[in-house]
This record gives structure tokens, C-alpha cells and sequence, in this order.
């Protein structure tokens, strides 16, 4: 199924989204940390903070802020990896899941009110 929508629509999609998120009981996410989130949950692990870093072409220290952030909320967790201890693997949580099960059912009852 493909769907194409406008510039103004996918706007009004991502609007529409960040706003029910907003005024949700959900956390409210920066960019940033979406990002983080939607590459642990939407991308085939293992993770890594260095693969993350690459992946957004931003610093570790900023993955690992937005993973501390993420972490307190339960939505990803953080892990030494045993084989290598000097590298950090981000797993999924069962929170985070569901969050991100509900993030994208708004996405699709919003999606439908375009066509």
C-alpha cells in the first residue's frame, strides 16, 4: 500500500501527531530522542551507543544524554556488553514498546483522515 500525501499533509500529519503526543499522557520527547528511539525500535539490533552515534551523525555524549532521558522514563535501557566490555549496548524495553506501539497507531488514525 502506497500512500502519498502532500507537503502540506505530511505536515499537517507530523503536526497533528506532536500535538496528541503533547497533550497526552506520554512523554514528551525532543527530537533527538525520537530519533534515538525510533532507531532502537524500528532498526534490527544489537545497538550500540557508538552505532547510534554514527547512524544520526551526532556525538556519543549526545546519544547518551537522550538515552539517560529515555532510560528515567523506561523506554530504553542501557548494558555492557559482556564479550567487549568498553562497548554499551541499547536494548528495548517493554514500555517502550508499547509506547512506540501507541505513537504509531496515532500516526495511523491520523494518516487516514488525509486521504
Amino acid at each position: 500500500m502506497s500512500i502519498e500525501f502532500s507537503r502540506r499533509q505530511a505536515l499537517d500529519l507530523w503536526r497533528d501527531v506532536t500535538v496528541a503526543s503533547v497533550r497526552g499522557e506520554e512523554p514528551d520527547l525532543t527530537a533527538r530522542q525520537q530519533a534515538v528511539l525510533m532507531l532502537v525500535y524500528c532498526n534490527v539490533g544489537p545497538h550500540t551507543v557508538r552505532g547510534l552515534s554514527e547512524a544520526l551523525r551526532i556525538g556519543k555524549p549526545a546519544v547518551s544524554r537522550a538515552l539517560d532521558a529515555l532510560e528515567k522514563l523506561n523506554l530504553a535501557r542501557r548494558r555492557r556488553d559482556e564479550s567487549d566490555l568498553r562497548s554499551v549496548m541499547v536494548e528495548r524495553t517493554m514500555r517502550g514498546t508499547e509506547f512506540m506501539a501507541e505513537l504509531a497507531d496515532r500516526i495511523s488514525e491520523r494518516a487516514k483522515g488525509l486521504n
